[in-house]
This record gives C-alpha cells, sequence and structure tokens, in this order.
C-alpha cells in the first residue's frame, strides 16, 4: 500500500456494509482513538452511546482497544446502520492483522454481515407491503 510505505506504519483496511451504510476503515498503530468522517467517535455516535460501544466491540473482545487508531469514513443510512457496518470493518481488518484473530471474532458474531434491508416498493401499494384501505362499496 501506498500509504503504508509513506509512513512506515502497518496500515489495516476492513469494508463493512449494513442497511444502505458503507463504512471503509483503517487501523493504525496509536493510542486507541476513534474518528469518523474527521469527528471524535464518541462525538460522531453522541446520539447513543450504545453505538460507540457496539462499533469498538471487536477490539474489546481481543483486548486490543488501547493498541490502535480507527480512522473511519462511513456513508449511507443512519447512525444505526453506520455503527455495525463500523463494527463489521473493525472486524475484517482485525482479521486481516493477523488470521488467529478470526476464530474469536467469529465466535463473537462480528464477521457475519446482516443481510436485513429495506424492501423494495411494489406498484399498487403504499409501501412494500401496505396496500390502500379496502371499500366493499
Amino acid at each position: 500500500m501506498q500509504a503504508e510505505e509513506l509512513t512506515g506504519r502497518a496500515i489495516y483496511w476492513g469494508t463493512g456494509r449494513r442497511k444502505s451504510s458503507v463504512a471503509r476503515v483503517r487501523l493504525v498503530p496509536g493510542s486507541g482513538q476513534m474518528t469518523v468522517n474527521g469527528r471524535p467517535g464518541d462525538s460522531y455516535f453522541n446520539f447513543n452511546p450504545n453505538y460507540l460501544a457496539a462499533a469498538k466491540a471487536p477490539l474489546e473482545t481481543l483486548g486490543l482497544e488501547n493498541d490502535y487508531d480507527i480512522l473511519v469514513n462511513a456513508h449511507g443510512g443512519g447512525l444505526t446502520g453506520q455503527s455495525d457496518s463500523v463494527r463489521l470493518g473493525i472486524a475484517r481488518a482485525l482479521c486481516e492483522l493477523d488470521p488467529e484473530n478470526r476464530a474469536p471474532l467469529k465466535l463473537e458474531g462480528y464477521l457475519t454481515r446482516d443481510p436485513r434491508s429495506k424492501e423494495r416498493k411494489k406498484y399498487g401499494l403504499h409501501k412494500a407491503r401496505k396496500a390502500p384501505q379496502y371499500s366493499k362499496r
């Protein structure tokens, strides 16, 4: 990677997706700070503290929460989808870091992409399944 050659530090990449959110995650050796779209992680996910905890869960599983800085570029969807996509991206980057990390992360379910997404709207209906009100007469 070009970034590795310039800085001399190892950078590990991971891409996470959930609903309509996509998060590109970089793990860089550091002090455990998270930056999402140029903002601190606790400021970005300030609506609900569970979002930040869910995003950092793979690092806590392996005991690496203070060893790597997390740089995230997230777009699409809302905070729930983005926090879950960040979690998947971090888990994938940790697998790239060391293949032995895969077993504990898979056991916790952090490497599974959640396939649920919004169902498309059908013609003749108000929403995906909501039909117009039935009138007998």
